[in-house]
């Protein structure tokens, strides 16, 4: 198999474990934000069990036996997919947490503060999830549910409102201001798309595609 390609079942057996005495180092990122998670060691029955559960699973050098992330806390790390380095002797593990990762209770055992610019940005993501979550909940009170109920109308009305509250701000406001504004221009935007069926994740994909076809 090719170093990137997501690894199977049936590659275990073809990944160089003889370099550290049967156990690879498994960098574990999160699938959704990009953060660095945590750091562990697979053996080759750990790795099966990994892909098998679809939970990921590690060799406890501690306790000489499988430890699955979560079997006591029930803070399970859900695989997204795991893929090899090019010397076949190193792994990268994408997985989604299901609650705070390290034992101290921060969300990874680097902490809880986000470290690069694309785990920030990321935060997008979480936030499309917390308005699709209010939709379909519709908690009483919410600002997001009863804007969505209003209608494509209504929230394309915000839009455009919030787009001339950041543009005027731009112009006689501080900085402040035009970063508070730009959050709410944002915050309506994605509800806008959710209500097209639409995720960021296209927007982004739209400036890349501009991007590489620049000559």
């Amino acid at each position: 198999m090719k170093a990137g390609n997501p690894l199977r079942l049936a590659d275990v057996d073809t990944l160089d474990f003889a370099k550290a005495d049967g156990l690879l180092p498994a960098v574990v990122q999160h699938a959704d934000t990009g953060a660095v998670l945590m750091v562990g060691y697979m053996n080759r029955e750990a790795l099966r069990e990994t892909l098998s559960r679809g939970h990921v699973v590690f060799f406890s050098r501690s306790k000489q036996r499988l430890w699955e992330k979560g079997e006591t806390s029930g803070h399970f790390l859900e695989l997204e997919q795991i893929r090899t380095d090019c010397d076949r002797d190193a792994l990268l593990v994408t997985a989604r947490p299901l609650g705070p990762v390290c034992h101290e209770g921060t969300a990874t055992c680097f902490g809880d503060e986000p470290i690069t610019k694309g785990e920030r940005l990321a935060f997008i993501s979480t936030l499309e999830a917390v308005i699709e979550q209010r939709i379909a909940e519709s908690p009483q009170g919410s600002y997001t549910a009863r804007l969505f109920a209003d209608g494509p109308k209504r929230i394309a009305q915000k839009v455009g409102e919030e787009g001339i509250e950041v543009a005027l701000a731009a112009v006689v406001e501080t900085d402040e201001k035009v970063v508070s504004e730009s959050a709410d221009l944002v915050f309506h935007l994605l509800v806008l798309l959710r209500s097209r069926g639409l995720s960021f994740q296209r927007v982004v994909a739209e400036l890349q595609s501009r991007h590489a076809a620049k000559p």
